[in-house]
């Protein structure tokens, strides 16, 4: 038999697939499924982006190779966002790489900063990313429970002071994919200071900084005094303008990583198709009525899944941020776990959403909902979950059954 190659190996099953193949086969029955499972944003891009896209692409010049770490024109107007919305200075030379959306950056992050062996505190539940980009680096997690911020900050000394050898890189990540809270200044501020008592880089993911659904928009960590010594910030266009499949991110802050990110790419990619950087560069600089109008399809989606579901008898959390809500498991379904429920729940009432494990040990108990579907499939989606409460203890019997039979 031949075995699987060194990295393979490493990596677990994908959690995510058996929900997938569930949907899929329904899918070719016929069977309309409503998919909460995945964030993939559903709107359109806004218009000014796509025409700057198809105007550059017309030039006869935009088909050849662009650069790595970024063109120099979306490098500046990454700064300048960040000056704008944070007051954070950069310099688009030495502290701005454009990557191919927020989920490579982070993993050739782990690549250009990871030796074999090396330890990683890593929040969990997470969005995989996080661990297994230095998994497949060669690294160690050290995983801390992060089901709110204040546990996971008092968790990081005791990570410390029990790992051999001592960790090298703290990960953070708020507004937090998948449990949707978001942290104040003073959280980055006690980040930074153990950060730096115990000798740690810091990367900060904030890829859904501007789905928020308060008056204060979540904070970057180099707005901190000193952030810049050690961090940086791994930030994305997907969810703000609806540029998912763009792949379109950056990383920004520590010049000494940037550097670091930006050799590791020059041997791995020659950065995105130029017509694709020049559009969001005009996203960056243009007009920002978009974010506004998108950020309000959200909350007017999140608001009417908490509504509607705790009307069909599941209370989830009203979430403060991101484009997900982390929903506990309802209580008739509670023993059987959150990879059994999401089953369940796509085959019986043909709603799916993420199992929680796939975040992690520490996400079992609950599921994530994605806010991918208007608002009309989400009140849909809430008659057929009330039928599936309803009637919990007859579909339990017949999956016991179904199981025993097997």
């Amino acid at each position: 038999m031949t075995p699987d190659f060194h990295r393979i190996r490493r990596l677990p099953p994908y959690v995510f697939e058996e929900v997938n193949k569930l949907k899929a086969g329904l899918r070719a029955k016929g069977i309309d499924i409503i998919d909460f499972g995945m964030g993939n944003p559903d709107m359109p891009t806004p218009k000014h982006i796509v025409d700057k896209l198809i105007e550059t692409a017309r030039d006869p010049k935009s088909g050849r190779y662009s650069a790595s770490k970024g063109i120099v024109g979306l490098r500046r107007a990454m700064a300048g966002y960040y000056d704008r919305r944070y007051g954070v200075k950069l310099n688009p030379d030495m502290e701005v790489i454009a990557t191919l959306g927020s989920k490579e950056g982070f993993a050739n992050l782990a690549q250009a900063l990871t030796a074999p062996g090396d330890t990683v505190i890593c929040p969990n539940p997470a969005y995989p990313i996080h661990a297994y980009g230095f998994i497949m680096a060669g690294g160690v997690i050290r995983h801390v429970p992060a089901l709110s911020p204040e546990e996971y900050l008092s968790g990081i000394s005791r990570a410390m002071k029990h790992s051999a050898p001592p960790p090298s890189v703290l990960i953070l990540s708020y507004p937090s994919n998948p449990t949707a809270q978001w942290v104040d200044l003073d959280f980055y501020k006690e980040a930074i200071r153990l950060a730096k008592q115990h000798d740690l880089l810091v990367l900060s993911d904030i890829a859904y900084s501007e789905i928020y659904f308060d008056d204060n928009p979540p904070p970057s960590v180099l707005q901190v005094e000193g952030a810049k010594d050690i961090a940086v910030e791994v930030n994305s266009l997907s969810k703000t303008y609806a540029m998912a499949g763009w792949r379109v991110g950056m990383v920004v802050g520590n010049s000494r990583i940037c550097s670091a990110l930006a050799r590791v790419k020059s041997y791995l990619d020659y950065g995105a198709f130029t017509p694709i950087q020049v559009a969001a560069a005009a996203a960056l600089n243009g007009p920002q009525d978009c974010v506004d109008e998108i950020r309000a399809i959200y909350k007017g989606r999140r608001d009417v899944l908490v509504e509607s579901m705790k009307r069909a008898g599941w209370d989830i959390p009203n979430p403060p941020a991101s484009m997900f809500a982390w929903a506990p498991i309802p209580e008739p379904y509670r023993h059987v776990g959150s990879m059994m429920f999401s089953k369940l729940l796509i085959e019986e009432a043909h709603v799916a959403v993420a199992p929680g494990v796939g975040f992690g040990e520490y996400g079992e108990g609950f599921v994530r909902i994605g806010l991918v579907e208007n608002e009309h499939r989400i009140r849909q989606a809430a008659r057929n979950v009330k039928k599936f409460l309803a009637n919990a203890d007859e579909i339990l019997a017949r999956s016991h059954n179904a199981m025993v039979s097997q």
